[in-house]
């Protein structure tokens, strides 16, 4: 009996400092992305690539799309464990590729001038190690281009679910131009202080610099911000620096032009509209603070009110329109030098990500 007692002892003093251990691993491997951090601008071409456009003009229509492709995971049959569903990585190395093909392909077919794309695997546990941003480059077929990618996920080992563990992965932003970006950098954003930071994501937004005709320039912003979070204030503060940045870009001449993924409902009342209420763990997406947005920067939300369609879905359960919850959480952010076009969602219904794609044709303004 003391031997049977003894063993359990000993494998339970084992399975603690395992835990110890791993707890120290997580906390040690945690870090921070410096602020202001230069980022790699790749010219990217082939051999039968037409040359990069002109810099940008001001009285020309240009379009901007934005996609958060979901790490290439998220068919329309996929819930996730952290939403309240089932899965936690990517179902096969074929799911990547069907899901990351087929998203692709609905930007491609936008036609682009300049493309935002988020949550892009460049190697991880969930994707299968496939490196997504390789896909990427189908948007700009026959024309070379400049892309610039920000990291905001590098992980550690996460052990959960015990079963088929999410794993180690690196993740980012990616932005594509066919117009020649000049320079970037990565902006970090405030993030919370408590232990949710070493599963939520490095939250950043990378900034592009495009020259433009006139000797302004035009400033792209790609962005991933938090949902709803245990501390309120993060989410509006994070929007507030950007607000910032591009109140500042603008105020010394140049246009300003955010568009991705805000994790905010940008409607204000998606519910409403949608249709599909939704559970208690569905209120992560909260309307923008009044007031939070300066005068002279515009929310854009694309959105036509006689079909329409939400950017996201809740991935608690496959995809159902008559139950799963949906949102739109996607737009773009302008400068009033910056005149909009229109502003809609390629209605995909969530087959390749649990976003749609979204697009803005915009007019950069004469002085």
């Amino acid at each position: 009996m003391k031997k049977t007692l003894k063993v359990a002892l000993y494998i339970l003093l084992a399975l603690v400092l395992i835990v110890l251990a791993y707890v120290i691993y997580v906390f040690a491997a945690y870090y921070r992305v410096e602020d202001w951090q230069t980022l790699s601008v790749v010219h990217c071409d082939a051999a039968s690539a037409a040359p990069m456009a002109d810099a940008p003009q001001t009285g020309v229509t240009y379009r901007v799309s934005s996609a958060n492709v979901g790490f290439g995971a998220y068919s329309d049959d996929y819930s996730f464990f952290m939403d309240g569903g089932k899965e936690s990585r990517a179902r096969s190395g074929q799911a990547v590729d069907e899901n990351m093909r087929g998203e692709v392909s609905l930007v491609k077919d936008l036609s682009p001038d300049f493309a935002l794309f988020q949550e892009v695997d460049i190697d991880g546990t969930r994707s299968w190690h496939i490196a997504e941003d390789a896909y990427l480059s189908d948007v700009m077929e026959n024309s070379e281009f400049n892309e610039v990618f920000a990291q905001n996920y590098d992980s550690p080992y996460l052990f959960y679910p015990l079963i088929n563990p999410h794993g180690a992965n690196q993740s980012g932003i990616v932005t594509l131009s066919r117009h020649p970006i000049s320079s970037a950098v990565r902006r970090s954003l405030p993030i919370e202080t408590s232990v949710m930071k070493l599963v939520d994501l490095d939250r950043c937004y990378s900034v592009s610099r495009i020259p433009m005709e006139n000797g302004r320039e035009l400033v792209l912003y790609n962005l991933h911000l938090s949902a709803y979070t245990s501390d309120g204030t993060i989410a509006t503060e994070q929007l507030q620096m950007l607000c910032a940045d591009m109140l500042a870009e603008y105020e010394n001449g140049n246009y300003c032009v955010a568009g991705g993924d805000f994790n905010k409902d940008l409607l204000g009342n998606s519910a409403e509209i949608f249709g599909a209420k939704g559970g208690e763990n569905d209120t992560w997406a909260q309307p923008i603070p009044e007031g939070t947005i300066p005068d002279a920067l515009s929310l854009v939300v694309p959105f036509d009110p006689e079909h329409p369609v939400a950017t996201c879905r809740t991935a608690n359960e496959p995809y159902n329109e008559e139950t799963t919850f949906r949102v739109t959480v996607d737009g773009f952010l302008v400068s009033d030098n910056v005149e909009v076009v229109s502003a809609d969602v390629v209605d995909a219904g969530y087959r390749y990500s649990d976003h749609n794609p979204i697009y803005m044709d915009f007019i950069l303004k004469a002085e």
